[in-house]
């Protein structure tokens, strides 16, 4: 061996394994940043049924109070029996639906394609934009009297402005979704070679749903205050039709039924509603 090779120094390998790295903090310390799930459904169950007990009190009081003529819960717990046991109340209710679901179908099957062209395209926003929201400015109430000249009597006036307040709610509420899709992810999107359809399928129509979702759900509180309205105007039958005939006889209970039956059937459909959203917009973040 040469006097070059002994002076070399020998090369030794480093031992296997990664280096040492100093301990990091957690990525979502307990506490912070992470969700439990189904914590929040019991203490939302037990809110409920604490309002409903307020609400309960609050009548029972009220009632209690030297209101002449207002009803308890009792007297309308009768009432309401009674209206169940010879079917008036089912049929009432199946006729008030039915006129409901109708038109705010119709309104919403229309107004969602014509609010995605009047925020995809600009001219056509600019040009119908205007009539969309003077008729917004009108009452359906105003419009009732003019339907039923036009229309006659039976049910087509009624489904009309049932359909033209669900309408006019969900377009709106459309097209300001499309308008409000963050502009940067179009943009990534037709960077990375997306097409228009691409585009508007994959971005627009993903983005704008939670604002479609919410318009649906004022145009159904709008169609169940037009319903009860037309009803109160010309109807043969309904929930509407009833209140008004229960008012020439200052019949409060009946009335206090009818009521109720509204803000039940009008709450259990904007809660399926509310699950659809959820469903659809799973990815939202949500407080």
């Amino acid at each position: 061996m040469s006097v070059q090779d002994k002076t070399r120094a020998p090369h030794r390998a480093k031992p296997p394994g990664p280096a040492p790295t100093e301990p990091s903090a957690p990525e979502h310390p307990p506490g912070k940043g992470t969700k439990k799930r189904g914590t929040g459904r019991p203490t939302s169950v037990l809110l409920g049924l604490a309002s409903a007990a307020l609400g309960l009190l609050a009548w029972i009081v009220l009632a209690n109070s030297g209101v002449d003529g207002f009803p308890g819960p009792v007297a309308v717990g009768r009432r309401a029996g009674d209206l169940i046991a010879d079917g008036t109340l089912f049929e009432d209710a199946g006729a008030s639906l039915k006129r409901v679901l109708i038109g705010y179908v119709l309104g919403v099957a229309l107004a969602i394609p014509v609010g995605f062209v009047m925020g995809w395209y600009p001219l056509v926003r600019r040009l119908i934009e205007p009539w969309l929201q003077f008729f917004r400015m009108v009452p359906p109430l105003a419009i009732i009297p003019l339907a039923i000249v036009l229309m006659g009597i039976d049910e087509t006036p009624k489904i009309f402005v049932i359909f033209l307040a669900s309408f006019l709610s969900c377009v709106v509420s459309t097209f300001q979704g499309v308008v409000a899709v963050d502009v940067t992810l179009v943009n990534a999107a037709r960077v990375l070679g997306a097409r228009d359809p691409q585009v508007f399928l994959g971005v627009v129509v993903p983005a704008s749903t939670p604002f479609i979702l919410v318009g649906m759900r004022i145009g159904l509180g709008a169609s169940w205050a037009t319903v009860v309205a037309a009803e109160l105007i010309a109807a043969q039958g309904g929930l509407g039709f009833r209140m008004q005939q229960a008012q020439l006889y200052y019949d409060l209970p009946t009335i206090f039924v009818q009521l109720i039956a509204i803000g039940a059937i009008g709450l259990a459909m904007d809660r399926l509603l509310l699950l659809a959203e959820r469903r659809l917009t799973h990815w939202q973040e949500r407080r």
